[in-house]
């Protein structure tokens, strides 16, 4: 019986990260026979068939998705999983070798949870600089404690208003597949939607927000659960300040939208005009010419901003 699909989407991967993900993949303590793996190959300059080795797998594929976009990726990889619960995993996340008996065991306990995750715990190629703790970026990772949480929003008697305290995020999430087919359905309700999700090299980050956002709306609960956990390989490109600046006003940017679309943003629309003001405004507020955190924050700050002048586009 095939409990688990396992779709690992990937652009352009860094190979040692990829191989370092499939190794620990290998040493699962479910059994092959009972997970399944897919590899969705986004459209990568070198075909990820000629640089990985998956043999050891029987019930494995690697399948070329030529549109661009991890949300395109993901479609097709539920669309070939033989589970009803699929785990997404990324090219640079390595689970602990009890991940996959852990989720399944946790599926069956909690059977009406649709999207559950865990910790999930940097592992830097190199330092980060001391000011990179200071802008509050997470790069993917979480760590909300031991203590396990369980939504339980069918019960609740006030609609959801903010966005859910531990949900999961794309690092490690499982699905089930009942519950992201119901999110592409109402993905077809506002196709513009498709675009919250990183595509290429871009940095957008909002479409793992609007999933949890779309499957609570439709019934499902959410869970974390400690035990789980995953590292997330962190390269140092990605903690300099470079990097930084751009994710910081892209992922600001895409979170804004993703609050509008489920009509939860606190903030009004602003005209176009007003947002250099605003930006030389927000500049002395954050002291951004006094430290790379600072400048970072203020380019968050720009990303809404640009986000709310948008609303009616």
């Amino acid at each position: 019986m095939i409990k688990l699909s396992i779709i690992i989407c990937t652009y352009n991967p860094r190979v040692d990260y990829l191989n370092k993900v499939l190794h620990y993949l290998q040493l699962q303590t479910l059994a092959t026979s009972e997970w399944q793996l897919i590899i969705i190959d986004n459209k990568s300059d070198i075909p990820i068939s000629h640089i990985i080795d998956i043999s050891w797998h029987l019930n494995s594929a690697i399948i070329r998705e030529e549109k661009i976009g991890l949300i395109n990726a993901r479609i097709t990889g539920v669309n070939n999983a033989s589970a009803n619960v699929v785990i997404f995993v990324d090219d640079d996340n390595v689970l602990d070798t009890k991940y996959l008996e852990k989720s399944w065991q946790l599926h069956q306990r909690y059977d009406q949870v649709g999207s559950f995750g865990g910790k999930a715990l940097p592992e830097y190629e190199s330092q980060p600089p001391a000011w990179f703790f200071k802008t509050g970026i997470n790069l993917g990772c979480q760590n909300h404690g031991d203590q396990l949480y369980v939504s339980d929003y069918k019960k609740a008697k006030t609609p959801l208003i903010e966005y859910p305290p531990k949900a999961p995020i794309g690092t490690g999430m499982v699905i089930t597949k009942e519950a992201f087919l119901t999110y592409l359905t109402n993905l077809k309700e506002n196709d513009r939607r498709l675009l919250l999700g990183r595509n290429g090299n871009q940095l957008i980050s909002g479409e793992d927000n609007d999933i949890i956002l779309t499957i609570i709306k439709n019934g499902f609960e959410i869970a974390y659960f400690p035990e789980l956990i995953v590292y997330h390989l962190i390269p140092q490109k990605r903690v300099s300040y470079n990097y930084l600046k751009e994710m910081s006003f892209e992922s600001s940017r895409s979170w804004i939208k993703v609050l509008l679309y489920h009509n939860m943003c606190p903030w009004n629309a602003v005209p176009r005009w007003t947002v250099t003001p605003r930006k030389i405004k927000a500049w002395i507020y954050y002291r951004a010419w006094k430290s790379p955190a600072n400048y970072i924050k203020w380019r968050g700050a720009c990303g809404m901003f640009k986000a709310l002048s948008e609303i009616h586009d």
